[in-house]
């Protein structure tokens, strides 16, 4: 997959922005910047579009910058002159499609229907646009469509806020959704980036997830083990479950039968998608241990350690189910 699409996949999310005063998108593109999500689509839905973009690329190269609502061929060289990575557009226009793969332009067309599925594939695309997302049906209508297209990745766009967000990007056809929620009209307007930061951190921590799934304490040896967690399972009347390596008491304590990483032990934390979890912690200087990395053979790998130590405890991050 082109390496412009793999960066937004593990964003997960791509503000929708409609900017009417170019003034306006540095501030805009801060305030997504210091909510964890360097990314912007900006719609060419006012004549301010192609300015607002060249000012993000200009002042803040570590967003990641693209263009929607493109209509037509002029507008996605104005889109490609002012610096936009990507094009999006809410059809499929074959024009505009072979004009940008012909200058090396990820596009993301709107498609709705087999039909636009057919033609994405005759364009050899592997991510679309589902548009409009809620208007055409939502979740069942996109499982529908996308069943027999197993190659093709979606973005799913119109009606998605937060409420539905993780139903969407929980289907393994979805690379990312599209949204204006925390970019609404009337904040861009009134100059309340305060208020945009804080819907896009509370938007990232829905799409990462991270909750404690358990608590990995270290024992001398087995004996030692099955005693600690029988303890544990007697005082909070929690069901004991034996391990070649480990035991458990309930869900919450996993007593090793030796020393493990960390000092003291572990702390398990789960996220909705332990690719964009990995990506966020790289993006903010985090660093996971690829030696810890675990999976099914040739599948995609389902824990991994950081690289810090805290409290004398290892960090262990599971792919949630």
């Amino acid at each position: 997959m082109n390496e412009i699409l793999k960066r937004i996949g593990n964003l997960g999310i791509v503000p929708v922005v409609k900017i009417d005063e170019a003034k306006d998108a540095v501030p805009l593109a801060a305030s997504l910047l210091a909510g964890g999500l360097p990314l912007a689509e900006i719609t060419f839905r006012t004549a301010a579009a192609a300015q607002a973009i060249q000012n993000i690329t200009a002042e803040l190269p570590e967003v990641l910058v693209g263009a929607g609502t493109v209509l037509n061929i002029q507008q996605a060289d104005q889109a490609i002159a002012a610096g936009a990575k990507f094009i999006v557009t809410p059809g499929f226009n074959p024009k505009v499609v072979k004009h940008c793969l012909e200058h090396n332009i990820p596009i993301t067309p709107g498609c709705s229907s087999p039909t636009d599925l057919e033609m994405a594939l005759e364009f050899g695309l592997e991510t679309v646009k589902f548009f409009p997302a809620e208007a055409s049906g939502g979740i069942n209508t996109l499982k529908a469509i996308s069943a027999p297209y197993k190659m093709i990745k979606f973005v799913p766009t119109g009606g998605i806020d937060q409420k539905n967000l993780m139903d969407y990007l929980s289907l393994g056809s979805v690379l990312a959704c599209g949204g204006s929620w925390m970019v609404k009209d009337d904040l861009i307007l009134s100059g309340n980036f305060r208020e945009i930061t804080r819907l896009t951190a509370e938007a990232v921590r829905v799409t990462l997830g991270f909750d404690l799934a358990h608590i990995g304490i270290n024992a001398a040896d087995a004996d030692r083990s099955l005693s600690i967690a029988k303890r544990f399972a007697a005082i909070f009347n929690l069901p004991i479950k034996e391990g070649a390596g480990s035991n458990f008491a309930g869900t919450i304590i996993e007593v090793n039968k030796s020393s493990g990483l960390g000092a003291n032990g572990h702390i398990a934390i789960k996220t909705n998608s332990l690719p964009r979890a990995i990506a966020y912690l790289e993006r903010n200087g985090i660093e996971v241990d690829d030696s810890t990395a675990k999976g099914p053979a040739g599948g995609p790998v389902a824990a991994i350690y950081l690289k810090e130590q805290i409290g004398g405890f290892a960090v262990h991050l599971l792919q949630g189910k």
